[in-house]
């Protein structure tokens, strides 16, 4: 089942997005491994559009904001309103309450409204005038974000982003995928409607199927080499035991999407862009690509 189900929802995101089979399996190992997705790219990309199409497919309540610098965290986690008939506070859920949000240009919010996310990703909970309220199971953030070189913009703090187990960026077409696009838009072609793939409670079945891939001491070996090399770099910050194991669930994920009940290092290779680079930095500045590629050529698998 899991392989059918998984197949039928990457088909459907890749006609979505034309031409992105890699971001495309990196967001549904991203869902499958129980992590928050951060897609940072320019406006026009995508971005939007995949996040819509992943909430679809999977069957789940959710809702989207758009983020703007005069956004409150009342607006994402709700308001205690005074109510006259039985004279005292009732507590109204927002939009946080739901099995996915959609944060749309979150990085466009002040740091006080972007900070109210932290408890509901990290926790699964929120906690408002003293009172806790859990969230749903399953709940995912999936955030955009514009580069940070863009008018309007606020930068999302380390403590945020280390709350995202991957962030990925979409990038520019082919010439293919967009010669497809605009001739389906030149003659009229409308996308097919999105189907539900997934509900929840399977969702939650693969889930648990991550959880059991088999994982060696060789493999874990490895992996723990990358973070410790990461750790030794003089120029950088280190990635923290969260990192690590981020870095083995969404590698669990990828090997469950490609059919596989063990992990091989070349799942953690396929995930360690995605799941470190927003994580490496040197005096606030993030390392990027070329640190994480630096990483992997440097230390050898351990078979």
């Amino acid at each position: 089942m899991s392989h059918t189900v998984i197949t039928q929802l990457i088909n459907q995101l890749e006609h979505i997005l034309l031409g992105k089979p890699t971001q495309i399996k990196l967001a549904v190992a991203c869902i499958l491994a129980k992590g928050h997705l951060l897609i940072e790219d320019l406006p026009g990309m995508g971005k939007t559009s995949l996040s819509h199409a992943i909430a679809t497919s999977l069957g789940m309540s959710y809702q989207r904001i758009q983020f703007t610098s005069d956004m409150l965290p009342a607006d994402i986690l709700g308001v205690s309103i005074f109510d006259k008939n039985q004279q005292q506070f009732t507590f109204h859920k927002g939009p946080v309450f739901n099995q996915m949000l959609l944060a749309d240009e979150i990085n466009r919010a002040s740091p006080k409204t972007q900070s109210a996310l932290l408890e509901a990703m990290a926790e699964q909970q929120i906690t408002q005038d003293g009172t806790t309220y859990p969230l749903p199971n399953p709940f995912f953030v999936i955030a955009t974000q514009n580069p940070q070189d863009q008018s309007g913009t606020f930068a999302l703090p380390e403590s945020q982003l280390d709350r995202f187990m991957m962030r990925i960026s979409i990038g520019y077409p082919s010439q293919e995928a967009e010669m497809t696009m605009l001739k389906n838009q030149q003659h009229g072609h409308k996308q097919p409607p999105i189907q539900q793939c997934i509900n929840p409670s399977e969702l939650l079945t693969l889930q648990a199927e991550v959880n059991q891939v088999s994982t060696s001491d060789a493999v874990l070996k490895y992996l723990l080499a990358l973070v410790a090399m990461s750790r030794e770099q003089k120029q950088a910050t280190g990635l923290s035991p969260r990192a690590s194991l981020a870095l083995l669930q969404a590698a669990k994920a990828w090997a469950v999407i490609e059919q596989r009940s063990y992990l091989v290092p070349e799942d953690i290779q396929a995930v360690f862009h995605a799941v470190t680079e927003h994580r490496i930095s040197s005096h606030g500045v993030f390392q990027g690509k070329a640190l994480s590629d630096t990483l992997l050529a440097s230390v050898n698998p351990i078979r």
